[in-house]
């Protein structure tokens, strides 16, 4: 049973949201206003899935956060081409390695904030150090860093060095992730509406409704056609879908075929992939049978088949191809419903209380028919033999599962989750979500632990090994989860606006690539 809205509830709600939106059309048509009517660019108008929860840039790994903020906002030191795979430069024009443990970074001149200050070395510094060294539990620090501590100095105003701890190959590609922010940021909290560099600053943020940027005329780059953009959320992809066609919204993200888009639709390989996280330290999750059961009771071509349509492929680990780290041996896990159920049979022989009630903990609009997705898994595991129930949830109170602390005393979960490891390399999905200690991870070992350690101080050739032996290891022996499809995206775009996706959109939308039609 699902704990959330009955879907008849939500189809008249949907209709009736619908109907308000396309009354209210002659109040939010792009580009009216006086820029438009001298021939200005006015504002492109984006409608997402859901609200970001916050647009505090130490959480910029966060999807519904990150899509708004990096590369907008606020900008990193480096940032990744992701056509190439390449490092490329941001804030910082340079850098070099001196020592396996210490860097250089040169970094760009004549760069403001939003406020007016002057980017400089101190203020990098200072970013790397609120990120990774302070205590607001900022999420790029575990899902990025592990715990891994630097060390920042601002030489000059435009020498910066960082230090790490440990030997540590990929760091310039680490930095890619901190958002830098001037040095009056709070250290002791998160902060809702940051100050950052990037070619947009925000103008209004009406909580549960809209969210406005407006270009930064201070922006050290080129800058952007859009003057401002306009970003609002509703959870219905149909909704959303229906706003491009009724001319309410020039660019939709996160739909399903079935929403309608029609020619407005373009699909792209959005770098994201589909798994439960099993909650393995808790019976009946915490006995190795119970986990590989469920990884074959669920039919992956099937579930792509009938809820996805089609788009996507069975996956069998976080790291895609074209990722340092990916390994050919672990293949997606066979559907095997007779082997799930004497698995079952045999822990519940052995003692273990097949029968205790799992909750799966689900997500509105991770990804379209998140809930349906959860329904065909719950379908699954029941017949296996399991005791499953479903429990959906919005961003803010799903993301208490997500990351470390857990909810106590909630019994044994599957967290309905999605990974993209944007950054192209197996340290950004290894330590964060299988080691013992990772900001996402519910559970560990020592083995994989010291696999993954090896592989994190490892370069060329034999880090590419070394992540392909912890990927392996995890999926033989520990079996922390159940890998489900590498995801296709869909957007839509009004006859306004050209845009070209990438694999990165889902995690950072870059205002400045889109552009008037025409």
């Amino acid at each position: 049973m699902i704990t959330n809205t009955p879907r008849r509830r939500q189809a008249a709600s949907a209709l009736l949201a619908l109907t308000a939106m396309l009354s209210a059309g002659a109040c939010s048509v792009a580009n009216s206003g006086p820029e438009a009517s001298s021939g200005a660019v006015n504002t492109v108008r984006i409608v997402l899935p859901e609200e970001p929860p916050t647009l505090e840039p130490c959480d910029a790994s966060l999807t519904a956060t990150g899509r708004v903020t990096r590369a907008n906002i606020t900008e990193a030191l480096t940032e990744r081409d992701p056509g190439t795979g390449q490092l490329q430069p941001a804030l910082a024009t340079e850098w070099k390695q001196d020592s396996p443990t210490e860097w250089t970074f040169t970094l760009r001149k004549g760069v403001k904030f939003h406020d007016g200050t002057a980017f400089d070395a101190k203020a990098a510094a200072f970013s790397i150090d609120r990120t990774v060294g302070s205590k607001i539990d900022c999420n790029v620090d575990g899902y990025v860093f592990g715990g891994v501590e630097l060390t920042a100095t601002a030489v000059d105003e435009t020498t910066l060095k960082v230090k790490s701890a440990k030997p540590d190959p990929i760091l310039p590609l680490r930095l890619s992730f901190v958002e830098i922010v001037p040095t009056t940021t709070s250290t002791t909290g998160k902060v809702r509406e940051p100050v950052g560099t990037g070619p947009y600053k925000i103008a209004k943020w009406d909580a549960g409704r809209s969210l406005r940027l407006e270009r930064f005329t201070g922006y050290w780059g080129k800058a952007p056609d859009f003057a401002a953009a306009e970003y609002v959320w509703r959870g219905e992809g149909s909704i959303r879908a229906a706003m491009i066609k009724s001319d309410e919204a020039d660019v939709a993200i996160g739909l399903a075929p079935e929403d309608g888009a029609g020619d407005a639709a373009v699909e792209f390989p959005n770098n994201e992939t589909s798994y439960l996280r099993i909650d393995a330290a808790k019976p009946p999750l915490d006995d190795l049978r119970v986990r590989q059961a469920i990884n074959y009771a669920i039919d992956k071509d099937g579930l792509i088949a009938s809820v996805f349509a089609g788009l996507g492929k069975p996956a069998g680990q976080l790291v895609p191809e074209g990722v340092t780290g990916h390994s050919s041996a672990v293949q997606p896990w066979p559907y095997d419903m007779a082997q799930a159920k004497k698995l079952i049979a045999e822990a519940k022989a052995a003692g273990v209380p097949t029968d205790t009630p799992i909750k799966i903990i689900g997500r509105n609009g991770i990804y379209p028919k998140a809930a349906e997705a959860m329904e065909v898994v719950q379908n699954s595991l029941i017949e296996a033999g399991l005791s499953v129930k479903i429990e959906m949830l919005d961003v803010n109170a799903w993301l208490e599962y997500l990351l470390a602390p857990f909810p106590k005393n909630v019994g044994p979960t599957l967290l309905q989750a999605q990974h993209g490891n944007q950054a192209g390399d197996a340290a950004f999905t290894m330590g964060q979500i299988y080691g013992s200690k990772g900001a996402q991870s519910s559970f560990g070992t020592k083995e994989l632990d010291d696999l993954i350690a090896a592989a994190e101080e490892a370069s060329g050739d034999e880090r590419q090994a070394a992540f392909a032996k912890a990927l392996e290891y995890q999926n033989k022996d520990v079996v922390r989860d159940a890998v489900m499809a590498h995801m296709t995206g869909i957007l839509a775009l009004s006859k306004k606006v050209t845009y070209k996706p990438n694999a990165a959109t889902n995690d950072e939308m870059r205002l400045a690539e889109m552009h008037p039609a025409g």
